[in-house]
């Protein structure tokens, strides 16, 4: 059954929305319940980052706000978008130091899930970490270097995305926290990603670009980082090697069932269709 269909809402001249009242309430409410469910379960460098950003919770943040904030600390912004974007604008924008966001919110018949990525996801689950050096060094060079690839390897390329910015969990001593913005912004997904019922996994940069995944299901498989250093370190390996050689060695076979051929299919999907 096809969703509700998402259309961005316009901007003003100086970049301000006319959130309805209905928007901020979803806003309230998705704000409300997240901050008590990540407890615990976020990383210290990602409740710092929302600290700095002092979200409102009683209403849709205006991107202007934010952008304030964020030109004090490493010179990101945030930059609104229709509902999809293409590959190469999505890159362009990382690779200037602009996080994509679309600017609609999911309608309260559908809090819990929906394929694309708004405005929750994208301001609540990713920016709070363009606040941090380490994170925004690995986006801004992630964006220059998915450029450089050739087309028919985005797919591969945009998987390092969704196991690090996306999926991404941290070793913090003996326990795990998460950092991906897929995860910190779905309370489903906050709340199943550190049980066993999914597989965890040392980062490795070839394991990974061989690993097809899923963006309408609960990630069977996450990769761990063990220092937010350690994500600038991953793009100064030899990437495009790695791509050939993930290539030549074939996909790991997936973790989950096939969907319905009448459905999108996951990877290229990844930059106008994430899982919230």
């Amino acid at each position: 059954m096809k969703g509700h269909i998402y259309v961005s809402n316009p901007v003003d001249e100086k970049g301000f929305v006319n959130w309805s009242e209905t928007d901020n309430k979803t806003w309230q409410k998705l704000v409300t319940r997240q901050k008590e469910i990540i407890k615990g379960k976020a990383c210290d460098q990602f409740l710092e980052g929302l600290e700095a950003l002092a979200l409102p919770e009683d209403r849709v943040p205006q991107l202007p706000d934010i952008n304030k904030v964020l030109a004090k600390h490493n010179g990101w912004g945030v930059e609104a978008v229709p509902a999809l974007i293409q590959p190469q604008r999505f890159f362009q924008l990382l690779a200037n130091k602009r996080f994509p966001a679309a600017t609609f919110i999911r309608i309260p018949e559908e809090l819990d899930y929906l394929q694309e990525p708004d405005i929750f996801h994208e301001v609540y689950g990713h920016t709070p970490l363009l606040t941090n050096q380490a994170y925004g060094d690995f986006m801004e060079k992630f964006g220059k270097l998915a450029l450089e690839v050739d087309p028919k390897d985005r797919r591969r390329m945009f998987r390092l995305f969704w196991f690090t910015i996306e999926f991404g969990l941290l070793n913090i001593g003996d326990e795990l926290r998460a950092y991906g913005g897929g995860i910190l912004s779905s309370i489903g997904e906050t709340q199943y990603c550190l049980t066993n019922e999914s597989q965890k996994k040392p980062f490795d940069v070839l394991e990974v670009l061989r690993t097809p995944y899923r963006i309408d299901i609960m990630q069977p498989l996450y990769f761990v980082i063990n220092d937010f250093d350690d994500l600038f370190t991953i793009l100064d390996q030899d990437i495009k090697s790695y791509i050939k050689q993930s290539k030549e060695l074939g996909d790991r076979e997936p973790l989950f069932p096939p969907k319905q051929k009448t459905d999108k299919i996951d990877d290229d999907s990844g930059m106008g269709a994430m899982k919230c």
